[in-house]
């Protein structure tokens, strides 16, 4: 008969996992396109047969075939009122087929999306998904659970709240590593079994993504710094491509030399991820009973902390730009249009235009309305070492990645592009080329947490940098926009996680740039006004119209039409008459004002500050 899961964690002995269920149940004829997790409802006895050779094999801890089974992913499926009943028939199954000869864990994978600070999902939203999950499994009698595959601290540690939140039941917090050792956010494994241990977890681990080598390596460092039982699941080898299908080539043997390895580096629980099966498992309980774990002396865990002597520097002494926010100043900027092609001679030409008239600096936007110009960065930099006039760059994130944003940014920084202006990015569908995809890995606010963690020395991971980056960290906020509860909110987040200047949609209703003004007084940073003095009819109706967050007031609209039956130059006129009045409104209520010069005419935006 076996024992309770706290026994086996607190006996100080080895003991085994069982291996993967995917690659069971794939074996048996199930399609990838189903959802597994649903199978616990409508094939039972499949899942039941898995957990049996698993016994048999000699498991000692059964996890349950919920990996998924969250409501974010059962969605997915059309299955998000089905939670509560999946995860609890899926932990009567896993019991049943224990018959009582091994513990059952509750299996809880990621939500499959970014939470803050790297994404748009509320921690609290994410709890809240999480305890769904582990009360169905906690219905289903489990005798603890095990949270695997994850890559971010944060998501883990929503997850372990929820579950700590309906249980005192022991829970195994597993990591995800890369193959460089990392996990993918750049967390290396000191820092994350420092993290696990200090969020309270009673066994911490890795399992997935890379084979048993990779694993080894990783555990014997995380053994050097934390007192818990340590476990590991990797994968079968890492998968080779044979035809169309990728297969896990690492042998039974083989998997069973490596658990003993180890247990020899510290490990209490072993068992195997993808590519693993009863037979894989087999092996590895026979070596496991021949060896004892490595008793080790942790360092003192503790939360990861910024590197010792590491001073962000002051805004002030960041660029001008940065200068001038800091002392309360009034900036003006020009948003101008990056080159379509190679030849930036016009766009410089018309850069010097703004130096000579003492504009502050130049917007440079990052792909605006998702059009293929010339990148932000190399524009910016090209500006900057041929005017020499500081720029603000746009930097969106529809196009990259973390880690190629990460890159960017790094990069950027010993060449002195200083002042950011982060941005989500206009969708491709609303540009030239609709087939082409975006990549939205995070949004604005995790970027803006990203680069506040870069300005204090700290990559994603929290590893240090060495030199912290010194960006001016600006957004994007828009007064008019239609759900302005939300705005409101999210503009709050962008605050909270760093902001120090904020750049506003055009503005053509300073009495609701008023309004919106009160409503932020509690966490309001220095806010530069969008100008855009109208150059027709048709650009009035365009912008009120095609450009989303961009609201032309009736009165507006009607000076622009009445010009414009007297002509070209007189809707011209009237534009940045319009665009004038809007600035001297509301100069004296922000801190700045960022006109735009409409086609690349800078010369208008220039008569506005006339």
């Amino acid at each position: 008969m076996s024992r309770p899961l706290h026994a086996l964690i607190a006996d100080g002995r080895a003991h085994v996992f069982d291996g993967a269920m995917g690659t069971m149940l794939y074996a048996k004829g199930v399609f990838i396109n189903v959802c597994y997790d649903e199978l616990n409802l409508r094939s039972p006895e499949l899942v039941s047969d898995v957990h049996r050779a698993y016994v048999k094999a000699g498991a000692e801890v059964l996890e349950t075939n919920t990996f998924g089974a969250n409501p974010v992913k059962l969605a997915h499926h059309g299955l998000a009122d089905q939670t509560a009943a999946i995860n609890r028939r899926a932990a009567e199954l896993a019991r049943e087929a224990a018959d009582g000869r091994a513990s059952v864990v509750g299996a809880i994978g990621p939500l499959g999306l970014r939470i803050e600070p790297f994404g748009p999902t509320a921690r609290e939203e994410a709890f809240a998904f999480f305890r769904t999950q582990a009360e169905g499994l906690l219905a289903g009698a489990v005798d603890g659970f095990i949270l695997e595959t994850f890559a971010d601290l944060d998501e883990i540690r929503a997850a372990l709240d929820a579950v700590r939140a309906v249980s005192d039941l022991p829970v195994i917090a597993q990591m995800t590593i890369t193959e460089d050792g990392n996990t993918a956010y750049g967390t290396d494994p000191e820092t994350l079994a420092r993290a696990l241990d200090q969020f309270g977890a009673d066994v911490i681990g890795l399992n997935c993504s890379v084979g048993p080598q990779g694993i080894l390596e990783a555990i014997e460092r995380m053994a050097r710094v934390t007192t818990r039982p340590l476990s590991a699941q990797p994968n079968a080898g890492l998968p080779r491509a044979i035809g169309d299908r990728k297969i896990y080539m690492a042998s039974p043997e083989y998997m069973g030399t490596y658990a003993k390895t180890l247990i020899e580096a510290g490990a209490r629980f072993v068992g195997g991820c993808c590519g693993t099966t009863p037979d894989h498992i087999r092996a590895v309980a026979s070596f496991v009973t021949s060896v004892s774990p490595r008793q080790v002396v942790a360092v003192p865990a503790g939360p990861a902390r910024a590197p010792v002597g590491v001073e962000p520097v002051p805004l002030a002494e960041r660029s001008r730009w940065g200068k001038k926010l800091a002392a309360g100043e009034f900036v003006t900027t020009v948003e101008i249009v990056p080159p379509k092609g190679v030849d930036p001679t016009q766009m410089l030409a018309s850069v010097r235009l703004l130096k000579e008239a003492g504009v502050d600096a130049v917007n440079v936007p990052d792909g605006p309305r998702a059009q293929s110009r010339m990148g932000a960065l190399m524009t910016a930099l090209l500006i900057e070492r041929e005017v020499g006039i500081e720029t603000v760059i746009h930097y969106c994130c529809r196009d990259r990645n973390l880690l190629s944003m990460l890159s960017d940014l790094l990069g950027a920084s010993p060449h002195r592009l200083r002042n950011l202006l982060i941005i989500t990015g206009d969708p491709p569908k609303m540009g030239p080329y609709p087939e082409a995809t975006a990549v939205f890995d995070i949004d604005s606010i995790g970027l803006t947490n990203l680069v506040y963690r870069l300005n204090h020395g700290l990559d994603p991971g929290g590893n240090p940098i060495g030199q912290p980056t010194a960006f001016v960290i600006g957004v994007g906020v828009n007064p008019a926009a239609v759900d302005l509860d939300r705005e409101l909110k999210r503009f709050a987040w962008k605050v909270d996680a760093g902001a120090e200047f904020a750049v506003t949609q055009p503005v053509f209703d300073p009495e609701q740039l008023e309004r919106f003004l009160t409503r932020v007084e509690g966490f309001r940073i220095p806010i530069v006004a969008g100008i855009w003095p109208l150059v027709s009819l048709r650009n009035a109706e365009f912008l009120a119209n095609e450009v989303p967050g961009v609201s032309v007031p009736e009165s507006v609209m009607g000076r622009m039409r009445a010009a414009q039956e007297l002509g070209k130059e007189a809707a011209l006129a009237e534009g940045v008459a319009i665009a004038r009045e809007m600035l001297g409104r509301v100069r004296p209520l922000v801190q700045g004002a960022q006109v735009s010069a409409p086609f690349g005419r800078v010369p208008v935006a220039l008569e506005v500050f006339a």
